[in-house]
């Protein structure tokens, strides 16, 4: 019995790092130092600037103010930790639109 259980054990560990895995990494626009907004838009309180050449994950995306950036115009705001958002201008996702579920 206490072999079932191990092989139990193993299987949750496995599925966990799996479920870590699922969120991908973006690449911020080459030479840009990008401000992280408390919220998805402009208008909200500047959090923290991203160091040029960093990666940021993906968690979630909404809608929020129109930013012009190196990736085109548009209105998506990608939550990166909680409660920091940045434009999807400056995320080299490789698409114009949604790449991560919805948040809310």
């Amino acid at each position: 019995m206490s072999v079932d259980h191990t092989q139990e054990a193993a299987g949750t560990g496995e599925e966990t790092a799996v479920q870590a895995a699922a969120v991908r990494t973006y690449a911020v626009a080459p030479g840009v130092r990008l401000n992280v907004r408390s919220g998805p838009g402009t208008q909200y309180n500047l959090v923290r600037v991203l160091p040029e050449g960093v990666r940021v994950p993906i968690y979630c995306q909404t809608s929020g103010t129109t930013v012009s950036g190196p990736y085109g115009t548009t209105s998506i705001w990608d939550l990166i930790d909680s409660g920091e958002y940045v434009s999807d201008a400056y995320i080299r996702t490789g698409s114009d639109g949604y790449v991560a579920p919805r948040c809310g």
